[in-house]
């Protein structure tokens, strides 16, 4: 199982949101581009960069400091917020995304999307299912979809799609422990599609049970930055 952490941007500074909400912020470091070169330098392969501000805005902010952890370190990423537009879908790759993650737009616009990965391929577009409950949520999460987490899965795989990435909002930056039963139910439905569980993960053996489950990787956000899980920890995933 690939270990995926995480990165969230707002103002070009490394921060948290606790269950999706921007009033219940906390910022860790000023400079996201030591803290990727901290992850790489503990052995970790891959990064999810998260543009806060570019999901609000609805368009990428932070390019700049996507650029300069790609340019600084080894580190395979995926990104996502505000990637809306064939011209941000650009920018983002060629700041140098390797994988960019449509969520809303995925939702709201499925014919770009499906495009996207037509001409793209799947390992370049990464399908971003935030959810809570049985619904996806769109917007920066401030507002609920009415498609469901599985038609939603269906309806990509069908298109091509083999990657998704899967957030439950509610647990999102609480470290209360991932939605295992949710993950397991989806890896049983959909035996070929990679899932990435994302939110809640807080110790090693959350990452040991999703691994268990057949999870293709697990992100882990909060967990690394408050201390619940150190890099050290995550060596024998490596």
């Amino acid at each position: 199982m690939e270990i995926i952490p995480a990165i969230d941007l707002i103002n070009g500074q490394c921060v948290r949101l606790s269950a999706g909400d921007f009033a219940r912020q906390t910022t860790y470091d000023a400079d996201p581009v030591a803290v990727a070169q901290r992850f790489a330098d503990a052995g970790l392969r891959r990064l999810h960069l998260v543009d806060l501000d570019g999901a609000r805005a609805g368009k990428p902010v932070n390019l700049a400091v996507l650029e300069a952890i790609a340019q600084r370190t080894s580190l395979d990423i995926d990104a996502g917020g505000g990637i809306q537009t064939d011209e941000a879908l650009a920018q983002v790759l060629n700041a140098g995304a390797k994988h960019a993650t449509a969520g809303s737009l995925a939702v709201r616009q499925p014919d770009i999307v499906k495009r996207w990965l037509a001409n793209h391929g799947a390992d370049a577009i990464f399908l971003g299912a935030d959810f809570k409950g049985a619904h996806i949520l769109i917007n920066a999460w401030a507002e609920q979809s009415t498609l469901t987490l599985t038609v939603f899965i269906e309806q990509y795989l069908a298109a091509g799609a083999t990657t998704f990435i899967c957030t439950d909002v509610s647990k999102d930056g609480l470290l209360q422990g991932p939605s295992q039963s949710t993950y397991q139910q989806l890896v049983q439905q959909f035996p070929t599609a990679r899932f990435v569980a994302s939110g809640g993960v807080t110790t090693i053996a959350d990452l040991e049970a999703l691994a268990a489950i057949g999870m293709h990787g697990a992100i882990i956000g909060k967990a690394l930055y408050e201390g619940s899980i150190a890099l050290a920890d995550l060596q024998r995933f490596v």
